[in-house]
């Protein structure tokens, strides 16, 4: 089984290569492949995924792996066909990530999740349906604005949604465990925007009664009638959350010294809470029987309760810290008068600290609540003093605080604290050199490496654990950091790069075969960040990236291939859940794949159709120049006809909301189209006028569909300097495509 992981890691790894590749490659828009060509590249792309799918799912060999490598393909090709639906977007400068495309990719994710019952299909299908929505209601290519009455139901939609979806997963409806715990999240969520009593001053008294409610509920379900501490640990995290939410709103309107005052006996309360209902969760259910038939199923739950449990707790307890500090400031801020905070603040940070470090036997909550509080008053106080000495001075009272507390949570806290600390001490030091931020954060990195190598010194025990933890997240975190900083000698930028790349890579591996998990979950997170954080890196065009982790993919791929054929590790086919994915009615999946492909063909067809046959326009415009997650670059236009005159605009404005329109485009003597009037239907038009869809924004615009423009990567600035206006065909129905800009 050991085995067996490590190559589902490996290819894990190589497919997601594969899929970001594909990505960025259309992203960047390479003007070597014309428009037929990228069509049938994106169409061929996904017959090759599905394709692959089948295969690996016919083999006979290493049935654990090839099954595998089947689900991944066929989650691949769902995932392959959005790329291809942006694609045709991009090639016909439509509406950049516009509702319409994620509408379209969810409908795919929606069939193969319920025909396959697939956890990855039902978390796309969801965040896919969540997008749709959130672009309806807020467009990224237009502004639309939205009352508190439309932003009441829009949130109330979000979370009734959520609401359903729990409900059907808990009841068993939809089985899916990471549906469960998102819909969960995002319910919560939900109702903490909705009781914003600032912003719903008529609905958010009620709302706050309907979150306390569902809180309240949450406790007594997962409690008295299905026991679950995952959910009961969730559900005491939207209750702190709640609290704090209420805390924060309440501070924007009454700021005081008083206030201030109950802030921390507020923070107290909090984590007085957070630690009596840890200790009432590990004692809850502790009395039942672990020999009985489900024994390991119910120690694999609490296993995940309780790592749930200790990130909720490091949470709350981050979120209590934070709180106690803003009020200590304040506090300070308001009650010194002449004397100089920065002072005060540091002097109450040794009284509150060097206590806290010499009284152990003190109660934990009341002791962790006022260290924590101190240690974080301290930092204050240091930057705001700037004083290098002072800084090592409060650098060994902090690493004293490592020595002396107890916990993961606590040592985490404390080394967070000592890296900030030398973060302080080395930016002070180096504040003048060139690059410092560069240097300090490697410096950091280096040491942090040191800290986790040094773990290997240290015979087993707590303290072991702590150093490796600790150690390995900041090394992850800072090499991750370091991708983004310039060169500081040269290459530099690209030997970080890879050196990050190979060592997390690496360290996944690593973590998997020795069945550490956590470490495992962290490396492996911070690999699929940084896949998806150099999209957005400008050194490196997305070409280039491109056929790097193509490469990468295909290798990682063969090699995992390799080791997975030499050391035979598998499983038998009907232990194997994986291999009974493309059983599940293949009749009806081929289906949804020729559905799929359809839509491409139809979409290019109609859009081709369009551009040969409709009616030729010169408008004026203005460009900018933004960029999409998916599409690449591209250039926002905003038109002339976008701002009606204002006799027609008061006319809009007079209807209210955002609503379609036919407009009236006329020709004038220099052969530009211009905004004539709101169409009639019926009425007649002239030779040189035409009617074209738009929709009004309920502001102050008019969007008709074709307000992008996508170009190659890094040329949308000298497009946006040179493009004066633009080239459109207008269909007989009114609809548009964008042809090309031009200067003239």
């Amino acid at each position: 089984m050991l085995r067996l992981n490590v190559t589902r890691v490996g290819f894990l790894m190589g497919v997601s290569l594969l899929l970001a590749a594909i990505i960025y490659f259309f992203a960047a828009n390479w003007g070597g492949l014309d428009r037929a060509d990228k069509i049938l590249a994106s169409a061929g792309i996904m017959v090759l995924f599905y394709g692959a799918s089948v295969f690996f799912a016919k083999m006979k060999i290493m049935l654990g792996h090839h099954s595998f490598l089947s689900a991944l393909f066929l989650v691949g090709g769902c995932i392959s066909f959005g790329a291809a639906v942006a694609l045709l977007n991009q090639i016909y400068n439509s509406h950049a990530d516009t509702y319409e495309l994620f509408l379209v990719w969810s409908i795919p994710a929606l069939l193969f999740s319920f025909i396959t019952r697939f956890n990855p299909f039902y978390l796309l299908s969801y965040v896919l349906i969540h997008l749709t929505l959130w672009q309806y209601f807020f467009p990224s290519s237009m502004y639309m604005e939205r009352t508190d009455n439309e932003l009441w139901l829009i949130g109330c939609m979000f979370a009734l949604i959520n609401l359903i979806l729990l409900l059907l997963t808990q009841s068993k409806l939809l089985p899916s465990a990471p549906l469960k715990f998102v819909s969960f999240i995002v319910f919560h969520i939900a109702l903490l925007f909705l009781s914003n009593s600032t912003q719903f001053e008529h609905f958010g008294f009620w709302m706050n009664i309907a979150c306390i409610a569902a809180i309240a509920t949450g406790f007594y379900y997962f409690i008295r009638v299905r026991l679950d501490k995952v959910m009961l640990t969730l559900n005491a995290l939207a209750a702190s959350a709640f609290a704090v939410f209420k805390f924060l709103e309440l501070l924007s309107e009454h700021a005081s010294t008083t206030f201030f005052v109950f802030g921390l006996l507020f923070v107290a309360l909090l984590l007085t809470a957070n630690f009596f209902f840890f200790r009432f969760l590990n004692k809850l259910g502790a009395d039942e029987a672990t020999d009985e038939p489900h024994a390991e199923p119910k120690l694999k739950e609490e296993h995940q309760s309780v790592l749930v449990g200790k990130i909720v707790s490091t949470i709350v307890t981050v979120i209590g810290v934070l709180i106690g500090s803003i009020s200590l400031v304040g506090l300070v801020l308001l009650a010194s008068n002449n004397a100089d905070p920065e002072q005060v603040l540091l002097i109450l940070s040794f009284l509150f600290v060097l206590p806290m470090l010499l009284l152990r036997r003190l109660n934990p909550v009341i002791r962790y609540t006022v260290l924590t509080i101190g240690y974080a008053a301290g930092i204050v106080a240091i930057i705001w003093i700037d004083a290098a000495a002072l800084t090592l001075l409060y650098l060994a009272l902090t690493a004293a605080g490592w020595f002396r507390l107890h916990g993961r949570t606590q040592h985490l806290f404390s080394y967070s604290l000592i890296n900030l600390n030398i973060a302080i001490l080395l930016f002070q030091l180096f504040e003048y050199i060139q690059h410092a931020s560069s240097f300090i954060v490697l410096i950091m990195a280096a040491l942090n490496a040191v800290v986790f190598a040094s773990h290997y010194l240290l015979s087993e025990g707590a303290m072991r654990q702590h150093v490796r933890e600790c150690g390995l997240l900041f090394t992850l975190l800072l090499m991750f950091w370091l991708t983004f900083m310039p060169d500081i000698f040269p290459y530099s930028y690209e030997l970080f790069n890879v050196i990050n790349f190979l060592v997390v890579t690496v360290l996944s591996f690593l973590f998997v075969r020795r069945k550490q998990t956590l470490e495992a979950a962290a490396s492996l997170v911070f690999w699929f960040i940084f896949v998806g954080f150099k999209y957005y890196d400008l050194f490196w065009t997305l070409l280039h990236k491109s056929i790097t982790l193509a490469l990468l993919g295909m290798i990682a791929i063969a090699v995992t291939y390799l080791f997975a054929y030499r050391s035979r590790a598998g499983v038998p086919e009907d232990s194997d859940a994986y291999s009974r994915i493309l059983h599940k009615s293949p009749v009806l999946m081929a289906i949804v794949i020729v559905l799929q492909l359809g839509y491409v063909g139809y979409h290019a067809a109609t859009s081709e159709i369009l551009l040969s046959g409709g009616t030729p326009v010169k408008l004026a415009i203005e460009p900018l120049d933004p960029r999409s997650l998916l599409q690449g670059d591209y250039v926002t236009l905003n038109y002339s006809i976008s701002t009606p005159p204002s006799i027609v605009n008061k006319e809009l404005e007079a209807r209210g909301g955002s609503r379609r329109i036919k407009a009236v485009l006329q020709e004038d003597a220099n052969g530009i189209y211009q905004f004539s009037r709101l169409y009639s239907q019926g009425e007649p038009l002239s030779a040189k006028e035409i009617v074209i869809n738009g929709v009004y924004n309920g502001w102050d615009g008019i969007y008709y569909g074709i307000e992008t423009y996508f170009v190659p990567e890094g040329t949308g600035m000298e497009t946006e300097r040179q493009a004066k206006f633009a080239h459109i065909v207008v269909g007989k129905n009114g609809d548009s495509l964008l042809k090309r800009l031009s200067k003239e």
